[in-house]
């Protein structure tokens, strides 16, 4: 079929695929967006329509595999649109000063109740608090491992119960 007369027959036809567009797409803007697609898709396959089918049922066929690859691909992206103003939480931080004192003065008091604390739970707590394994701290204070772990439990216990008073 020559070109100009595929292309007459094209745009003769165009005009029903509007109303389905819209049908599949329920939007106006991603309608004039499938149309175009369908009728630029029609254009570049042109070879491959048969002379004496149907044009419509062509079109519409075209128009439909547009609209379901497009859906499976939006499926696919899973994208998350946030519309909530974030204007605060981005700029709260620039708002907001440290307060160091209050930080400083709740540190005295947790030293003051850990000094407090009988030196059988404290050595071994301290220990840990710095960073050495139950095991180590074992074998440093010449101790089994299952009493270390108990009395460091049992100092986190007691410094739970005073923190707690305030």
């Amino acid at each position: 079929m020559p070109a100009i007369n595929f292309t007459q027959l094209l745009l003769h036809n165009a005009e029903c695929l509007k109303p389905f567009a819209i049908t599949l797409t329920r939007d106006s803007e991603d309608a004039k967006d499938l149309f175009q697609e369908t009728l630029y898709r029609a254009l570049a396959n042109e070879d491959k329509y048969s002379i004496g089918t149907n044009i419509k049922a062509w079109l519409y066929t075209i128009m439909r595999n547009i609209f379901i690859n497009s859906y499976r691909k939006k499926s696919k992206q899973n994208i998350v649109a946030d519309v909530s103003a974030n204007e605060f939480l981005l700029n709260s931080a620039k708002a907001t000063t440290a307060n160091d004192a209050i930080a400083s003065l709740n540190m005295q008091e947790i030293h003051k109740i850990i000094n407090n604390l009988p030196e059988i739970f404290k050595s071994p707590f301290m220990l840990h608090f710095d960073g050495f394994k139950y095991d180590e701290i074992a074998e440093m204070l010449h101790e089994p491992l299952g009493t270390i772990k108990s009395r460091i439990h049992f100092a986190r216990k007691l410094l739970k119960a005073q923190v707690d008073h305030y």
